[in-house]
């Protein structure tokens, strides 16, 4: 038995009348305004998938798929610090400020929520761990969660008992210590096995990571510990596809394919924000780009890139065709929200929502399987 409650319904908004500018804009926020491009809807339904982003600036999950009349949708929770994010059929994994979020399709086949969301992601778990500054989370080939511990420079997995377990730390980590030193931030999944991480430094001092924001950044081989390249500017979200890692060079604004045994990176495409999230579908990179932040972003060559394209940098969720580096699609903020951080494909999905930990609707929300017939 099913009993849908009061589930929130999806704001919408039309495709935009131009492929760069001029959308039909969605308000999604107080201050904010969402827009996308013309061809998106199509793109998505084309590749048969919708997917999540998050932003951890406002605390809040995105979802983003197709209205049965052809208009994109988007619907939109609050869970504290949004960050990474890990979509297994009928399932989510989200990492929060001090917990890792576990999200169920409460729909049996054929069901619709609101009579249109094919997919309704319910809040079933929440392991706390505490603010260890989670970022990236997958899962291995068990099932086990595993993330980024960026706070405590390591890879870790839920505990029963504990905050975390470490199960990894990279070789010039000395030892585990809550000092954010090198900032690891983005792990790379291989049959069923995490493979390669990035890391801004290889510092081991607290926060040294803050120095070494222009170059330096590492791609590293788990298994080894082997640094495959640190010629890299805050690099994040590693991911691999066709025998090469695609990583994001954040601080130059570019994505790059770095070659697994020489380390030779080449440059796909350059995109006008910072860099983090990324996820790899039919041949096409969906990146998130942020606003650079005054501060930890300022000075990289990022700026002198916009500059040099007399260009503003955008927040929002850019489709990039891997093979010609050509920015084919793409999903717009403005307003309020200026910072992003992970996004998630989610193929066979075609317009997917889900519901908030702290709204009316999860308290109605109410499922479960029939007792067996007697």
């Amino acid at each position: 038995m099913t009993d849908q409650g009061a589930a929130p319904t999806a704001g919408s908004a039309a495709e935009g009348a131009a492929p760069v500018a001029g959308a039909v804009a969605a308000a999604v926020q107080t201050g904010t305004q969402l827009t996308v491009s013309r061809g998106m809807a199509d793109w998505l339904r084309r590749h048969h998938t919708s997917f999540a982003f998050t932003s951890y600036q406002t605390g809040q999950l995105f979802l983003v798929g197709l209205l049965a009349n052809g208009t994109v949708s988007f619907n939109q929770q609050n869970f504290v610090r949004a960050m990474g994010l890990c979509y297994q059929p009928g399932r989510l994994y989200l990492g929060a400020l001090s917990q890792v979020w576990r999200l169920e399709n409460m729909l049996r086949p054929g069901e619709r929520a609101n009579g249109q969301f094919d997919l309704a992601l319910v809040p079933r778990n929440a392991q706390t761990v505490g603010d260890v500054d989670i970022h990236e989370v997958g899962t291995d080939a068990d099932g086990r969660v595993i993330f980024v511990n960026t706070k405590y420079s390591c890879l870790a997995t839920l505990d029963l008992v504990h905050s975390f377990r470490p199960i990894w730390k990279p070789p010039f980590i000395s030892r585990l210590a809550p000092e954010d030193r090198c900032h690891l931030n983005g792990v790379a999944f291989d049959g069923g096995k995490p493979r390669y991480v990035t890391a801004v430094s290889r510092s081991d001092i607290v926060t040294g990571w803050r120095e070494r924001r222009h170059e330096g950044g590492v791609l590293i081989e788990v298994e080894s510990g082997r640094i495959v390249t640190d010629q890299l500017s805050m690099p994040h979200s590693p991911r691999l596809h066709d025998g090469a890692a695609y990583v994001l060079d954040s601080g130059r604004g570019e994505i790059v394919r770095v070659d697994l045994e020489s380390g030779e990176k080449t440059t796909i495409a350059f995109c006008p924000g910072f860099l983090r999230g990324m996820s790899i579908h039919n041949g096409h990179a969906l990146v998130t780009v942020s606003k650079p932040r005054n501060g930890t972003f300022a000075g990289l060559a990022l700026d002198d890139a916009l500059r040099g394209r007399d260009a503003e940098p955008w927040c929002g969720v850019l489709v990039v065709d891997l093979a010609s580096g050509d920015i084919v699609e793409w999903l717009k903020l403005e307003g309020f929200i200026t910072e992003l951080f992970d996004v998630a494909v989610m193929p066979g999905v075609t317009c997917p929502m889900a519901i908030g930990p702290d709204t009316a609707e999860i308290r109605s929300t109410i499922t479960f399987n029939p007792l067996p017939q007697q």
